[in-house]
């Protein structure tokens, strides 16, 4: 078998990613493939951390959060990434993979509180980590969540988990029949055309501290894997 490349590595995982077919919120079956997917990558001995969205939570909270005042909105959407953390840690545990759940806002009954000492000793220990609500602040999106604790515990690589789509394209392939997939680009050519590979904020965090970030498709089982083990796959940014 391929030996790993990388030590550590953070997961970003969109609230979508967990959806499945539902129209919004988590299929358990689909959370099951993911956690199956993690530990596949755990058992080879690679330290992996994860930060997860809430879109597909969020998405039926819209009409709740329309005409509200933007911070409440971002707390609410804080909130919904735990619903999603929780049950990503009961399906890796039912698999045997020892997981943490730390959270940027205190819910002491649920959840750790975040403290990125005790992550980085919950990897070294061979734990999965799962940072959930964001970076605890409004205003900010967990891609940018996804950066700050990549860089905070020297994770080696940001994987861009997405959903449905292979990698960064030119244009949206849905919308674009002509868009085409770009295999490599760096930081600073996504921020100047305006590619959506994720917001500016964590793009620029991701550039000043030279962390690469693979964005890939979710739905390919084996991806995770094979970025691991030095495949290249979807498109690739660095410095």
């Amino acid at each position: 078998m391929t030996e790993p490349v990388f030590r550590r590595v953070l997961l970003k995982l969109s609230g979508e990613s967990l959806m499945g077919g539902l129209e919004h919120g988590t299929d358990s079956e689909r959370v099951r493939a993911v956690a199956e997917q993690i530990r596949v990558v755990h058992d080879r001995g690679v330290e992996i951390a994860v930060v997860v969205g809430a879109g597909n939570i969020y998405r039926g909270l819209e009409g709740a959060a329309a005409g509200m005042d933007r911070a409440t909105a971002d707390y609410m959407g804080m909130l919904a990434t735990l619903l999603n953390a929780l049950p990503l840690q009961d399906a890796l545990e039912k698999l045997g993979v020892h997981t943490r759940v730390q959270s940027a806002i205190t819910i002491a009954e649920v959840a750790e509180p975040y403290i990125r000492r005790r992550a980085m000793r919950h990897l070294e220990k061979q734990r999965v980590v799962i940072f959930a609500a964001g970076t605890g602040n409004p205003f900010f999106t967990t891609d940018t969540a996804a950066a700050l604790r990549a860089v905070e515990v020297h994770a080696e690589v940001l994987l861009m988990a997405k959903n449905g789509v292979d990698g960064v394209y030119t244009a949206d392939p849905r919308e674009d029949a002509a868009a085409s997939l770009i295999p490599r680009l760096t930081h600073l050519e996504a921020v100047q055309r305006g590619l959506k590979v994720m917001d500016a904020t964590a793009l620029t965090l991701c550039m000043e501290n030279d962390l690469p970030i693979h964005v890939f498709n979710m739905d390919d089982e084996r991806n995770i894997d094979r970025i691991v083990c030095g495949e290249r796959v979807g498109t690739l940014v660095t410095t």
